[in-house]
Formats: structure tokens, sequence, C-alpha cells
């Protein structure tokens, strides 16, 4: 179950050095976002979501990555996509439902015409913004135009601090050294940052990983873990996946350095797996993804209310409970029988109910036992 005292607001929590920095200034520069985020602990106590909404605003990139999730979303044509209208009535909703953080993803953000326009539809007065980029485009005149518009932080995804492995993985010669500078005009602006790096099995364990992390460390940056995942470009490639004993690896790295993954227990709270109830994605066409890598649908913020829909995820028992474990990077089982059996092969995203089955509803809540 999730670990968390019943009764208790954020503000009652243990948090790490970094964590209290962070809360104090953002009490001070958002307070409305600040006010949503201290009530997340009572939130999860009832059993509600409390997720970073992962917005998928727009597929177009300019780069083609090995790792790719989202490969098979792109060059669609057909269907409804976001206006900027559109995006002001789901942030309505989300901010009702007290939902207070964003990452926007893509695609790359930076190659976004409307990028402005989506940050003021969002409102960075009412939620905490990241955004996603691969740095190629991110120089210091546009780090300062970035915090201006209300994006509060970057994530930044470097894969190596060799030059050749990094471009290969990315398939975009200099993007290295690009990434780099991207890192220092961040710095040099003022604007918050953290490194996401992928993972796969073959790397964890390596010297190149730990000083990868020494590296940004030394800078104050995190380092955040996205384990490889058999989905998008990497279909069918389960020998980059970690397993129980490389998680409980990664969890003493953490204890050593600052770096972290999705499972890694923040502001006091430990949710296990975050799908749905920490985390989902909006695609660019409006359906709903459990997480950014589970490619089924549970519904599309086009057609119906966004609590109805985070409501129907929470009744999936994979996202209803506390599961301590990342699904779609660690647990073959569920791999083998949803992700392979039910979505592979498939147009995506998946229907939900062409996944999952009566057998598969929420038993016990995530809350309950708290």
């Amino acid at each position: 179950m999730s670990k968390i005292k019943k009764g208790n607001s954020m503000e009652g929590q243990h948090l790490k050095p970094h964590e209290a920095k962070r809360r104090n200034q953002l009490k001070e520069e958002k307070p409305y976002v600040y006010g949503k985020i201290v009530k997340f602990a009572e939130k999860l106590n009832r059993g509600e979501s409390i997720a970073i909404i992962q917005f998928q605003y727009n597929y177009t990139c300019n780069f083609k990555c090995q790792h790719c999730s989202v490969k098979r979303f792109q060059g669609k044509k057909e269907g409804r996509q976001f206006t900027i209208e559109d995006v002001k009535n789901l942030f309505q909703q989300a901010d009702e439902m007290g939902l207070a953080r964003v990452t926007i993803t893509g695609g790359e953000p930076l190659v976004f015409k409307d990028l402005d326009e989506l940050v003021a539809a969002i409102d960075p007065q009412k939620f905490y913004i990241n955004c996603d980029t691969n740095g190629w485009l991110l120089d210091e005149k546009r780090a300062r135009h970035l915090k201006s518009i209300g994006i509060d932080r970057i994530q930044l995804s470097i894969d190596s601090l060799d030059e050749k492995k990094h471009d290969d993985f990315r398939q975009t010669r200099g993007s290295y050294k690009r990434t780099l500078k991207a890192v220092d005009a961040a710095l040099s602006a003022d604007l918050a940052i953290f490194i996401q790096t992928v993972v796969t099995k073959q790397r964890l364990r390596t010297e190149e990983f730990i000083e990868f992390i020494k590296y940004f460390n030394k800078k104050d940056i995190g380092v955040f873990v996205s384990y490889a995942k058999p989905v998008g470009s990497w279909e069918g490639h389960f020998d980059v996946l970690v397993d129980r004993e490389d998680m409980k690896y990664m969890e003493e790295l953490e204890k050593k350095y600052k770096v972290f993954t999705h499972l890694t227990p923040g502001y006091g709270l430990d949710m296990g797996c975050i799908a749905v109830k920490g985390m989902f994605s909006v695609t660019q066409y409006g359906d709903v993804l459990p997480c950014p890598y589970i490619h089924t649908s549970i519904g599309n913020v086009f057609e119906e209310p966004l609590k109805d829909i985070i409501q129907r995820g929470l009744d999936i028992k994979y996202f209803g409970e506390h599961i301590d474990t990342c699904l779609i990077a660690e647990d073959r089982d569920f791999i083998d029988k949803y992700v392979v059996g039910r979505i592979y092969n498939k147009p995506l995203p998946v229907p939900c109910s062409e996944v999952f089955t009566e057998e598969d509803k929420t038993i016990k809540r995530f809350n309950e036992g708290i």
C-alpha cells in the first residue's frame, strides 16, 4: 500500500533537503500550485490521482531516437487533434481535480511553433510546468525565454558521455555537443534542469553509468533514469529489460547520488508504480494512456470528462492497486500477457476494453489500509 499516514498533508511529510528547498521556492513563486501540492497526501488517502500529466501535444520531432516510444503514434493524419481552446479545457478540468503538474512533450516541444500559446493555455500560475527537450534548439536566449513564459524546469535527454554513443543512440550527428551546450545554457539562464537518461540492463551496472551520474551531480543536476521498455522502436527487444535485482541495485545508487526513477518515493509519498495514480499521458489525439509506455487508451478527453477517464483507469487493478514494480520495464508476466499479447501489432492506442477484462478489475485500492 502507499506509505502515507492518514490525514497528513504534505507539509507534515519528511522532505529531503533539495525537496524542501524546491518546495519553499514553489510556495513563494506559485502559491496556488503549492496549495494543491500540499494536499496530495490527503488526495491519495481518499484514493484519488495526483498525476503528473505527460502531455504529448504534438509528435513533430527533429530526431529519430533508437528507443522512441511514440514512433507508431507519429504520422497519423486523421482524427481530431488539440487546439489551444482544447488545451484550456483539458487543464481547467485538471485544475478542478486538484492536479498540479504537467510535462510538455511530443515529439520535441522546442520545434512547436505555438509553444508560447500552449504554455499560456495550460496557465503557469495554476500548474508546475516541465518541458522535455533533446537540447538541439536550446541556447541561453531560448532558455531565458522559456523561463519568462512560465516553464519551470526542463528535462534534457542525454544518454552517454561518449559522443559517438550518444549521437548513434539519438541518430543525430552533433547532438552530443549541442546537448552539453544546452545544459550550460539552462544553468546560465537560471532555468531549473534535470537530466533524463535511458538505462538498459546492459548499461545499468557499468562504470560509465556511475561516471555519468557523478558528472551531472557535480553541477548540482539530478539524473532521472528511464528504464528501457519494449515498446515503440524497441518492440520485441526484451534483452534490454531490467529485473528486480537490477532495481534493488538502482535503489542503492539513489542512497549515494542525486539520481531517481519513477519508483523513487518523493515528498514522503511511496506509490510504487505511478501509472494513473501518479502519472498519465494525453496523446496528440486526446487519448489518455495509463503511462507513456502502456499504449492502451482508457478514454478520450474529446469524448468524456477527464475525471471519468481517470476513474476508469483506477478501476483496473494494475493502476488502482499498489504495485511495487514498473510493469512495463520489469514485469515479464504483464508484458507478455497484455503488451505482447494484446497491444503489439495493433493500431495504437488499443482501447482498454480490448486489453483488460473483468478479471482485471481493482479489488483492493491502493489507499485501503492507510
